[in-house]
């Protein structure tokens, strides 16, 4: 009895995370109350420059969301960066050992410096057409943010699953 209630205690706690054990990190991955977030938003330096938000997703090209100064992660797009000017911040081999692989990055918050040039980009693996962004520099802001749009924000690096509220 007692090895079946645990059991049952393992699969209630995985539909909690989208079904795979400890494969999202923690349920909200984390960070402020919305109100400090909100707070936190409006009062930050503004310039001529993005947020971006790093965004990995295995097998994707696409890097990650970027957002306006002082405005809500709600309006962030998600990018293809262009590096044909600035290598992105994780630009390393997908194989490797922990921390010196491509996605390392997962969530870190950037400044990002460049611009929209106007171009689409077909992302293949996500099947989505999505504006490219001419890199030309960063500087990382903070590398544990917490949630991204909600606090109820899950993070599967197996699939798109985090997306701007419409």
């Amino acid at each position: 009895m007692l090895f079946a209630s645990g059991v049952l205690a393992m699969l209630l706690g995985s539909c909690a995370t989208g079904g795979y054990p400890g494969a999202y990190g923690s349920p909200n991955m984390g960070g402020p109350l919305p109100e400090v977030r909100a707070a936190d938003i409006a009062s930050e330096p503004s310039g001529n420059f993005y947020y971006g938000r790093r965004y990995f997703v295995k097998k994707t090209r696409f890097w990650g969301y970027l957002r306006k100064p002082r405005q809500s992660a709600n309006t962030a797009r998600l990018v293809v960066f262009n590096e044909s000017k600035k290598r992105n911040p994780d630009r390393l081999p997908e194989e490797g050992p922990p921390g010196k692989r491509y996605g390392f990055d997962q969530n870190y918050e950037y400044k990002i410096y460049g611009y929209y040039t106007g171009d689409k980009v077909y992302e293949v693996n996500s099947n989505q057409i999505l504006p490219e962004f001419m890199l030309t520099g960063y500087e990382l802001v903070d590398r544990n943010r917490g949630w991204l749009f909600s606090p109820r924000d899950h993070y599967n690096p197996q699939y798109i699953n985090l997306r701007p509220a419409l």
